[in-house]
């Protein structure tokens, strides 16, 4: 089974920059799109941003214009440049993986990291 697995969280001040960072124990060449999500406490995860394997970028409203997700699939891994960092961008941060048509099913299936902690600090 394909692993995910963050690195590059942990502490920083208001304002700060951070990068995560997504290893996958394969290729990510078939995952499309992939993914950051975050989970605050007391609040649903929430989508932060995607990337299609073409190369197109899609982010929340909350953090557009500050974070930047990219891919190497030569490296096998997906990155956040986390900018200008506020204490609201405190959580935990997911990758994900979306494999279209797992099994030659149309709903696919998707992976998912065990999640690093972003701490942000006033």
């Amino acid at each position: 089974q394909v692993q995910l697995v963050e690195s590059g969280g942990g502490l920083v001040q208001a304002g700060g920059s951070l990068r995560l960072s997504c290893a996958a124990s394969g290729s990510i060449n078939n995952f499309n799109p992939m993914g950051w999500y975050r989970q605050a406490p007391g609040k649903q995860r929430e989508l932060v941003a995607t990337i299609t394997s073409g190369g197109t970028s899609n982010y929340a409203d909350s953090v557009k214009g500050r974070f930047t997700i990219s891919r190497d699939n030569t490296k096998n891994t997906v990155y956040l440049q986390m900018n200008s960092l506020k204490p609201e961008d405190a959580a935990v941060y997911y990758c994900n993986g979306h494999l279209p048509f797992f099994r030659s099913s149309p709903a696919g299936y998707d992976y998912w990291g065990q999640g690093t902690q972003v701490t942000v600090s006033f």
